[in-house]
């Protein structure tokens, strides 16, 4: 079985800055591309950056320049940077990878529970 965890969210005023991790664990043969997405309060859930297993990176335009995407050394943890907050970041944030289990031929698209990002002006 495969999981997705997040951490990192919080209260932080604007202009702050937080740090997201997503730890993945379980039967993993292989990461291959890994993303951070949100949700705003009755929004739908938008792609705010991503990065491939040679950690070549993509961003939406309303952050790059103030969020960092990264992934950690063993290519299971990825990191999201955020820097230069601002209230309309506030969000729920989503870990999502296309992970191989072992003892699969198939690559899966996996989703963590999330992490609760709020921005106050």
């Amino acid at each position: 079985q495969v999981q997705l965890v997040e951490s990192g969210g919080g209260l932080v005023q604007t202009g702050g800055s937080l740090r997201l991790s997503c730890a993945a664990s379980g039967n993993i043969f292989r990461i291959n591309a890994m993303a951070w997405y949100r949700q705003a309060s009755g929004k739908q859930r938008d792609l705010v950056a991503s990065i491939t297993a040679g950690r070549s990176t993509n961003y939406v335009d309303s952050v790059r320049g103030r969020f960092a995407i990264s992934r950690g050394n063993a290519n299971n943890t990825l990191y999201l940077q955020m820097n230069s907050l601002k209230p309309e970041d506030t969000a729920v944030y989503y870990c999502n990878a296309d992970i191989r289990p072992i003892g699969t031929i198939r690559t899966s698209n996996y989703w963590g529970q999330g992490t609760q990002v709020t921005v106050s002006s």
